[in-house]
């Protein structure tokens, strides 16, 4: 007979949410350009349980099904301290409020740094955005602005000890 035990709680799992996202995305959400006519609003996000040892965290947002062989990514940011539990809505707009001092949010698919909002091809159906925080043992990526998207996810995954996602969808 086998009989297991257990004198300590395991650990609580890493979890993301949002108020705003988790199933359709709104019109708050939605680019606004590339012939998009939302207003282009990062989503609220909360976290939770991050893993001992977490030193900062980073936020990104992709879409897989993006038709270009690699997909899309829809913000990308970093830096973001340990103590960083939330971010509110917009706060993917440079130069908005929320974002903690010192995150860096680095160049999109879009062209630029912060949050850029779902926009599909018309008739290519729904797509999907998955937003992932990531727990990472290292305070700072030692990455810029001008990272792209394939340095920053390469320099992630390498520092991290966690990550958490949540997926809203999109098509018009």
């Amino acid at each position: 007979m086998l009989s297991l035990s257990m004198s300590a709680q395991s650990p609580a799992t890493f979890t993301l949410s949002s108020n705003d996202v988790g199933g359709q995305a709104t019109m708050r959400q939605v680019f606004n350009s590339f012939g998009c006519t939302g207003e282009n609003i990062s989503p609220q996000l909360s976290w939770a349980n991050a893993p001992e040892g977490t030193k900062s965290f980073a936020i990104t947002v992709y879409d897989p099904d993006a038709p270009t062989g690699s997909g899309w990514w829809h913000w990308l940011a970093f830096d973001l301290p340990a103590t960083t539990k939330e971010l509110p809505s917009g706060a993917g707009t440079p130069g908005n409020p929320g974002m903690p001092s010192g995150a860096i949010q680095s160049r999109t698919d879009f062209g630029g740094p912060g949050y850029g909002g779902p926009c599909p091809p018309p008739g290519h159906g729904a797509h999907q955005y998955i937003v992932t925080v990531f727990a990472l043992k290292t305070d700072k990526l030692g990455l810029d602005a001008n990272a792209t998207p394939a340095v920053v996810g390469y320099t992630l995954n390498g520092q991290m000890l966690a990550k958490a996602s949540i997926v809203f969808y999109y098509g018009r």
